[in-house]
């Protein structure tokens, strides 16, 4: 069997080894509906998220609208407290989503989640929304996690 092929057949199954289809709360879908949340490498939850790494996030949700744009909104809930999160890229549209979108159908909103060395080593849930071209939720969940060092 070719090399080439035993990559391209063996890699994905080892990336899907490591990750696990993280339990989420939906904290206000107003119109869009998520199916499925993954974040890699997380093997257990909660997710522990090692500083000075960055993990890939992948939201998978079906808009109920048309919208032109998609603009990414993520904090991290300590002590009921919402405290923004900064990400590489807020732009929804950048992310593995093709805009304009079409409502009824699936997307796969696809990015990275740097933790930074300096944060500190704690539990939270992450609130992470996605906002339409009029500011409503095409989605908005919640799920814990832990930086560890």
């Amino acid at each position: 069997m070719d090399f080439r092929l035993i990559c391209v057949l063996v890699l994905p199954l080892l990336a899907f080894a490591q990750a696990e289809q993280v339990k989420f709360v939906d904290c206000g879908s107003v119109v869009g509906k998520v199916s499925e949340v993954d974040i890699v490498p997380c093997p257990s939850q909660p997710c522990q998220l090692k500083k000075g790494q960055s993990y890939s996030v992948n939201v998978t949700f079906t808009s109920v609208v048309d919208s032109q744009t998609s603009k990414a909104v993520v904090h991290g809930v300590i002590a009921g407290v919402p405290v923004p999160f900064p990400i590489p890229n807020d732009d929804g549209c950048k992310c593995g989503i093709q805009c304009p979108i079409q409502k009824t159908k699936m997307y796969s909103y696809v990015t990275e989640l740097p933790v930074k060395a300096e944060y500190p080593s704690m539990k939270l849930v992450v609130e992470w929304e996605l906002h339409d071209d009029s500011n409503q939720d095409l989605f908005c969940i919640k799920f814990p996690v832990q930086i560890v060092s």
